[in-house]
């Protein structure tokens, strides 16, 4: 989705990679911020939440989050519990609604 609109927008400035990028960023921030789940996590029904009591994440925590997973290391990396570098930096958790 964010390839897509940043194909539309921006396709005759920079590097199509850094506005994917950029869009993918304040997509999952905004998003994130005001309904808990990015567009992808809204159609797999997921939602992120604060760990351990799984309460409504403040968006400076969700902002930390994203920006680590731009990163991409943080993201494929993962503890027992399937849980993200960027999720236990953040201390958040992804749940099934």
């Amino acid at each position: 989705m964010s390839w897509a609109v940043t194909a539309l927008i921006f396709q005759s400035f920079l590097g199509l990679g850094q506005w994917i990028l950029i869009v993918f960023f304040a997509e999952v921030v905004i998003l994130t911020s005001l309904q808990g789940a990015s567009a992808g996590q809204r159609i797999l029904k997921i939602q992120v939440l604060t760990w351990p009591d799984q309460d409504f994440v403040n968006p400076l925590r969700i902002l930390f989050r994203t920006l680590l997973i731009c990163l991409v290391i943080p993201a494929v990396i993962t503890d027992m519990q399937s849980r993200g570098l960027h999720d236990r930096f953040a201390k958040t958790v992804v749940v099934k609604n």
